[in-house]
């Protein structure tokens, strides 16, 4: 008979064929189901399925109900992106058959490309059980556990799949993804290469592997995966983005910011690529309208980007870009407060003066950033004999402040109790501290190229007892690495003054001026407190050379008050602050630091708008740390700036013998100075209003005589104050190291104390 006929040749592959004998039995006799249903399997094996679905709803029509027509006709709908409308025959066939687990099956897909991903996992789960070993089923689900937030489950499901399909590249390659996800990025490595090994050309495996590679530390093998892919379709937003973003890791600046040109030529309003563009715009063009430009565009395209209100916040800091300042970090600091990812915590410290509000931007960021880290294995056990062995982790073992302030205490160390490993995540420069510092560590171990779990790896091969973070989140962190524990103690110290909020971290190094007994419950470490200034300094640091005034275009006549932070410190109440003395003080000037050309204007703007001529304020350029110890010598008096305190700068100050006069704040970024200025025996130069800062600027700089003995004093107190005996504070913070030591080895946990 021709409809056997037509079976038999559609069953053989011969679809022309049997497509011809369907329809020339439907012309004999229309009313026939068989022929409808026929025709409507054989158009959608050819991917013809709006033909499929007109043929089985007049399969339909000819007997109702029909299972396998439902069946089909949901599938015939779902391959035409319409899964509401498959829903319903799916659900008909389902309630007819509920034994099948293909029309299970069907639903849950259709139900998955609505986003009702609850719904459809429990579809996928009554295939599974009417039929365990289904394939499609199995793969479904791993996908749905996942968008449903199990991820744990996910992985196992992709599991599964895989013991019975070990060459399944999509489950390979979204397991991989999902161990990622979780943090453990060897897991993730080994799945996407065993993907990539059965199809090299899987391009979203190859977009998984640049995301690990590049997560992980790994950016020139990432940027080798992303050029593949341009190579492919150079037509992607993402993939620039990404490859701009590998760039910038590799510190190819400037072609980083091409890429990221490339992304939004075209996706014009593709955020992070506004996001990286505009930070590049600022740090290596200077161009601060151009880079605020995009990173409003950014903010307006995406309110709730992660910390992005908080970086143009910073961008407009650094150009001391004033505008509406005041209503800008009360919404940062109301947003911090209810635990939202507004800001990072190092921008965050240039406007906040509350504890407990900078507590809350670093739980925010460490909870964002390493809230998941992968299980580590046990820490290598401490010793009970032997030298304590002591890693400083660190991007700054190079001509930096960082570097200016401990290479004497890296050097003092005693070698007979401590052995000391420098772990660097920067570059040499080249520079004399560079080569002076490379001689002093015991080791030193580069880890800038290694993944955060190599590098883990790299500190417990050198069995450290003691791992101390150095930028905790300035510069260029690894907090990641230390989320890994890779040592039994690790310590939070210099370059980040405040808690990292973080459980990894056990003590935060301080004294008890920075952070007074009562105020632990701001930090997330455990408080040591150091006898003087926690500050380390150098003894060995270059003195003034004779220098001066004419040299650096200043006044012989005039009183010069100084500040030389950088921008991002200079908010406008202390500017304002200085405005006030400048006004009262005819015959002096403000000497600050030329770090951006954009802000310059600003300032002289803000100063004429306070009635202080715009040419009273000097700028000084930056120059290498010898001779700015000289010109900083031809300065009277330093003006300490709110809510964050000269640091590095203040030392310098004290150690040139330029008197500081610093305002006590409410938190640790804010209470330095007045740190420094106890150990170096100057207590009278720490104020505790305004007003009385303000007075005493004015009275210093009407009395010659008193503002000269207090020169002399510093100059007579460099050779023996606390603040720069280099083998005191060393002495100290070993005796620091070996408490912490003595509390681990008798199995206490970390606790606050003194040094006495």
């Amino acid at each position: 008979m021709p409809l056997e006929e037509a079976i038999a040749l559609h069953q053989q592959g011969r679809l022309a064929e049997a497509e011809a004998l369907y329809r020339a039995e439907l012309g004999r006799d229309p009313g026939q189901f068989a022929p409808c249903y026929q025709l409507g399997v054989l158009c959608m094996q050819q991917n013809r399925f709006a033909e499929a679905v007109a043929f089985l709803q007049e399969a339909l029509r000819r007997r109702d109900g029909d299972v396998a027509s439902l069946i089909n006709l949901g599938m015939a709908q779902r391959h035409l992106g319409r899964p509401a409308e498959a829903l319903a025959p799916l659900e008909r066939a389902v309630a007819a058959r509920p034994d099948l687990a293909e029309g299970h099956y069907q639903q849950a897909a259709a139900l998955h490309e609505l986003g009702r991903a609850g719904e459809a996992e429990k579809a996928v789960a009554q295939a599974l059980a009417l039929q365990p070993d289904y394939a499609r089923a199995q793969f479904l689900h791993a996908l749905v556990l996942g968008d449903i937030g199990r991820p744990a489950e996910a992985r196992a499901a992709y599991g599964r799949l895989l013991a019975q399909q070990p060459g399944h590249v999509e489950a390979l390659n979204n397991r991989g993804l999902l161990a990622w996800t979780a943090g453990d990025a060897d897991a993730a490595l080994a799945d996407i290469n065993r993907a990539l090994a059965l199809k090299p050309d899987h391009a979203p495996a190859l977009t998984n592997r640049a995301l690990v590679l590049g997560g992980t530390g790994r950016a020139a093998a990432a940027l080798a995966d992303y050029e593949t892919l341009l190579a492919r379709d150079s037509g992607n937003a993402e993939t620039w983005n990404q490859h701009g973003a590998m760039l910038r890791a590799l510190e190819r600046d400037r072609e980083a910011l091409e890429s990221f040109g490339r992304a939004l030529a075209l996706e014009p309003d593709f955020v992070p690529a506004l996001i990286n563009r505009g930070y590049l715009r600022w740090v290596v063009e200077e161009r601060y309208d151009a880079a605020k430009a995009d990173l409003t565009r950014a903010l307006a395209l995406a309110p709730e980007h992660p910390w992005l209100e908080g970086e143009l916040f910073y961008l407009k800091m650094q150009g001391a870009d004033w505008d509406g300042f005041a209503a800008g970090r009360a919404a940062l600091t109301a947003k911090v407060a209810a635990g939202r990812p507004v800001v990072q915590p190092f921008a965050f410290q240039a406007i906040a003066a509350d504890p407990a509000v900078l507590q809350q931007a670093a739980r925010t960021f460490a909870a964002a950033k390493f809230a998941s880290p992968p299980p580590p294995s046990a820490p290598a056990p401490a010793r009970g004999d032997g030298r304590i062995r002591v890693g400083y982790v660190s991007a700054d073992f190079r001509e930096q402040a960082t570097a200016y302030l401990m290479a004497g205490v890296y050097e003092a160390h005693d070698r007979t109790q401590f052995e000391i490993t420098a772990f660097d995540n920067g570059h040499d420069d080249s520079s004399p501290m560079r080569a002076r510092l490379t001689r002093t560590f015991d080791r030193f171990v580069s880890i800038a190229g290694l993944s955060d779990a190599e590098a883990a790896a790299a500190v417990r091969a050198a069995n450290i007892d003691i791992l101390v973070s150095l930028n905790g989140y300035f510069g260029k962190p690894r907090m990641a690495v230390f989320a890994r524990r890779p040592a039994p103690l690790q310590v939070n110290y210099l370059g980040f003054p405040g808690t990292l909020g973080a459980a990894s971290i056990d003590y935060i190094i301080a004294d008890r001026i920075v952070i007074p007994d009562g105020e632990q419950r701001f930090y997330d470490e455990a408080v040591v407190w150091l006898p003087g200034s926690y500050q380390a300094n150098d003894s060995k640091r270059p003195r003034p050379a004779p220098a001066r005034r004419a040299e650096h275009g200043l006044p012989e006549d005039k009183f010069v008050f100084c500040n030389f932070n950088q921008g991002y410190k200079l908010a406008p109440e202390s500017f304002a602050l200085w405005m006030r003395v400048l006004r009262q003080c005819p015959d002096s000037v403000l000497w600050l630091l030329h770090h951006y050309d954009a802000a310059l204007p600003r300032l002289r703007q803000e100063a004429a708008a306070a009635g202080v001529a715009a040419e009273r304020l000097l700028f000084a350029p930056l120059v290498p740390l010898e001779q700015h110890l000289s010109r900083l010598a031809l300065a009277d008096l330093f003006l300490d700036s709110l809510p964050y305190n000269a640091h590095t700068t203040g030392s310098d100050a004290l150690w040139a013998g330029v008197p500081l006069l610093t305002l006590r704040g409410t938190a640790f970024p804010g209470r330095v100075a007045a740190s420094l200025l106890q150990a170096a025996g100057l207590p009278e130069l720490i104020t505790e209003s305004a007003a009385d800062y303000e007075s005493l600027a004015l009275a210093l700089a009407a009395d010659r005589e008193r503002l000269a003995g207090l020169r002399a004093r510093l100059a007579q107190n460099r050779e023996s104050c606390a603040l720069f005996d280099t083998a005191r504070f060393t002495h100290g913070l070993e005796a620091a190291y070996r408490a912490m030591m003595a509390r681990l080895r008798a199995g206490e946990k970390p606790q606050a104390f003194a040094v006495p």
